[in-house]
């Protein structure tokens, strides 16, 4: 079983950056295919991107492709999430998330997973 611990998160102006991080422990890190979902209050929790288990494939939704990047260094146990050009509507609790069962594309389909840390709140102010 792993633990999930995200870090990173704060206030930033709109077109600002933030970098989220990570960290993951109890477990074989590369055997998880890795994700980051966020929810804004009142919403739903959405997908943001995942990464798959070496990280040569990653996929985004529509709202933050070309502006997020994720990324995973494996010896480290650290998922990353690097957040450019933020927008109001990115303010939201972001989590990270694994799950060995899934592709990244089932992780964007099925929005699920089996291990979640506890969230980083991201505020971007206008």
């Amino acid at each position: 079983q792993v633990q999930l611990v995200e870090s990173g998160g704060g206030l930033v102006q709109v077109g600002g950056s933030l970098r989220l991080s990570c960290a993951a422990s109890g477990g074989a890190f590369s055997i998880y295919t890795m994700a980051w979902f966020r929810q804004a209050p009142g919403n739903e929790r959405e997908f943001v991107g995942a990464i798959s288990r070496s990280g040569t494939n990653t996929v985004y939704d529509d709202s933050v492709r070309g502006r997020f990047t994720i990324s995973r260094d494996n010896p480290k146990n650290t998922l990353y999430l690097q957040m450019n050009s933020l927008k109001p509507e990115d303010t939201a609790v972001y989590y990270c998330a694994a799950d060995s069962r899934f592709m990244t594309s089932t992780m964007r389909a099925r929005a699920e997973a089996a291990y979640w840390g506890q969230g980083t709140q991201v505020t971007v102010s206008s």
